[in-house]
């Protein structure tokens, strides 16, 4: 087996229904090792290890729980056939993705008992995410004691959103006692393709003013003014914005009076349906809220799946309008995530869509944008005053980064 640098960063992402990792060797910033165990608790779990040697190992998954599913992982890290580190001992920390911090958290922070007390009480405002977060750490501190356990929250880069941007028009009580404001998420894909942005344009991340478009199965929307977060459009939950895969985005409130009134629905019927049911999905009809599926169905003449991709690409330009009047203008706008990089149909209707943003000074380039793949990440004309740029977000890398600056 080769013998690896000692200081290696294992990076946890432990959800639901999945435990996602990536080893890293730092600070060259090298992937040793890669892998995922899905469909916990489902059937048919599945495992998928990948090493730096070009061995892929896919099989049925032998746990059903995050526990087993850190145990497959890690035994296979020091397989002696796929294996790439000698011992466990190898690792010598690991990062954890957590999804919310609330307002106590707003750095990279060393796991402790205090830690994990914030993370349970911010369960009730992330009840899909934190708690199997939580129990990736548990399982993880059981197979690597006594090395540091790191946690990175996606609410973190969020923290700096000034007063006037957090604060709902609700009761001033609302947000004291019970802290309902607004949260942001993704906060750690846009710190990462931000600070990627300023690398590219070789400029100071604290003097760019950024627009990143984290636009995937979920979408969120964020400004960037001098490398900080001034405003995002998810909110108190994910659920707000754009619309999503399944999920509705900003809506009415008064609309969940009346579905509680009117249609006598109950509150977990509504939280299912606003969720589960709608966005894409409830919108175009076609029972998928893969937005590949829609724009496939659009170009088939599908009606329905052209309103819902137009209520989409109409919702991100009110959103790029407002952050350039928030910032007094914006020097690049940045294209990420699964939609952001893949779909240069969604990135041609958000920025020529309609009339086109050419009256703010955003003009894309019809060859560069369709390239396959990419020549430069610059996508925009040559007449464009504003950079278009398309970066590959990477989230366990930042994590493992935040990880090594804090240690």
């Amino acid at each position: 087996m080769p013998t690896q640098n000692k200081f290696a960063v294992l990076v946890i992402n432990s959800g639901s229904s999945s435990v996602k990792f990536t080893l890293y060797r730092m600070p060259e910033e090298t992937i040793l090792a890669s892998g995922a165990v899905e469909r916990i608790g489902l059937q048919t779990p599945l495992l998928e290890f990948q090493n730096n040697r070009g061995d892929i190992h896919r099989r049925p998954a032998c746990g059903n729980s995050v526990q087993e599913a850190v145990a497959e992982l890690i035994g296979l890290l020091t397989h002696d056939e796929f294996g790439v580190i000698k011992t466990k001992g190898d690792v010598s920390a690991v990062g954890h993705r957590v999804v919310h911090g609330g307002e106590a958290i707003a750095v990279p922070v060393i796991i402790d008992d205090a830690v994990k007390h914030v993370i349970t009480e911010n369960s009730r405002l992330a009840p899909l995410h934190n708690p199997p977060n939580l129990e990736g750490i548990q399982a993880c501190e059981q197979f690597f004691p006594g090395i540091p356990h790191v946690a990175v929250f996606d609410t973190a880069f969020h923290a700096t959103l000034p007063e006037h941007a957090y604060l709902y028009g609700l009761p001033y009580a609302m947000y004291k006692d019970e802290g309902i404001r607004r949260y942001g998420f993704h906060g750690t894909s846009h710190r990462f393709v931000a600070g990627k942005a300023a690398v590219h344009l070789n400029r100071s991340l604290a003097e760019l003013r950024l627009i990143t478009c984290h636009l995937g199965n979920g979408s969120s929307i964020t400004a960037v003014k001098d490398g900080r977060s001034i405003d995002t459009s998810m909110g108190f939950t994910p659920l707000e914005g754009t619309i999503m895969g399944t999920r509705c985005g900003s809506i009415d409130p008064a609309i969940v009076v009346h579905m509680m009134t009117r249609l006598k629905m109950q509150p977990h019927q509504i939280d299912h349906l606003l969720n589960r049911k709608s966005g894409f999905k409830g919108l175009a009809g076609i029972g998928s809220g893969d937005i590949r599926d829609v724009l496939s169905a659009m170009q088939t003449g599908n009606t329905r799946s052209a309103t819902a991709i137009n209520l989409y690409v109409y919702q991100i330009r009110k959103y790029i309008g407002a952050y350039m009047a928030a910032m007094n203008g914006v020097d690049a706008i940045v294209f990420t995530a699964g939609i952001g990089e893949n779909s240069p149909a969604i990135r041609d209707l958000v920025c020529n869509g309609g009339d086109g943003l050419d009256k703010l000074g955003i003009v894309l380039d019809p060859e560069r944008n369709t390239a396959v793949p990419l020549t430069t990440p610059e996508i925009q004309s040559d007449n464009s005053r504003v950079k278009i740029l398309v970066v590959p977000t990477d989230e366990a890398l930042e994590i493992a980064r935040q990880t090594c600056v804090l240690l």
